[in-house]
């Protein structure tokens, strides 16, 4: 079967990704900023730190961007499979 666009079964793999990376990205900020307090302010240890905790918290700000983008896709991918692959 040639298979084309997305299928509503596709949907509950993509929100787990999205829901998993989430988390991840959560975790991954919390242990950020427990290595960043300990160390000394002005350090480059410190900077580094704090760069890599503003740069997670700006790919965080676009997962909902991302999630809607998916369900944008996958709706598509029905409606043209609805429409087009009637018959």
């Amino acid at each position: 079967m040639n298979k084309k666009g997305f299928t509503i079964s596709e949907m509950l793999p993509l929100g787990l990704t999205i829901v998993v990376l989430g988390i991840g990205l959560s975790l991954g900020l919390t242990v950020l900023a427990d290595f960043r307090a300990d160390q000394t302010s002005g350090s480059d240890a410190y900077n580094g730190t704090s760069d890599a905790i503003e740069g997670v918290n700006k790919f965080t700000a676009y997962l909902p961007t991302i999630a809607l983008v998916v369900v944008v896709a996958v709706i598509i991918g029905i409606l043209v499979r609805y429409l087009f692959m009637r018959g």
